[in-house]
């Protein structure tokens, strides 16, 4: 069988200098992935499926970090838009927990996979709608790229595995492999803004 290596975002050297474009690009890395997952079988799908738990799992923590805050502040009603997304990212957390301890092999996995899919689907459409379009309009090129380089910062730090509950990003990062986790990525986004 061919290998189906997935691009992810940066592969193409795209310059990120606009938060809104590369989590767009990450949305569709995602979507890829989940053809991907589905598409192969035995070691591939392991290998696919494990690239899709840490992408999922880096998108959601820098998006905790510098996407979530931004709306706060920065959109109208953005508290309750956060709590909403807060809502959708713990119900497919748990659905990735479930999946990642799974085999791929299994016979429930496709279909919890599908579930999954499903509301990680959802979850982007209202990230992009609620969330993404506001952004845009909120703020200028010049924060756009700041957040951009926090998101890749958060992401650099973020843990490779779901933590359901955990929709802080602080609790997030630090159910990660070290505690100090939690320092290093605050101080990683806060540099990356440019507010040592």
């Amino acid at each position: 069988m061919s290998e189906l290596r997935t691009p992810q975002a940066g592969d193409d050297q795209a310059p990120d200098i606009d938060v809104v474009a590369l989590l767009m690009r990450q949305h569709g890395d995602i979507r890829n992935l989940f053809d991907e997952v589905e598409q192969s079988q035995a070691e591939e799908r392991r290998d696919a499926f494990r690239r899709l738990v840490r992408l999922l799992a880096v998108h959601e923590t820098a998006e905790e970090e510098v996407v979530h805050p931004f709306v706060r502040r920065a959109v109208e009603g953005g508290e309750q838009v956060v709590r909403d997304r807060l809502a959708e990212e713990k119900s497919a957390k748990e659905t990735l927990a479930a999946l990642d301890d799974m085999d791929t092999d299994d016979p429930k996995f496709m279909p919890r996979l599908m579930q999954l899919r499903t509301e990680v689907q959802e979850h982007a459409r209202a990230e992009e709608r609620y969330e993404f379009a506001h952004i845009r309009r909120s703020t200028d090129v010049t924060n756009l790229a700041a957040m951009a380089k926090a998101v890749k910062a958060a992401e650099a730090m973020a843990p490779t595995r779901p933590h359901p509950g955990v929709e802080s990003a602080t609790a997030n990062v630090a159910l990660g492999p070290v505690a100090a986790l939690v320092d290093r990525t605050k101080d990683a986004v806060r540099k990356a803004m440019g507010k040592s």
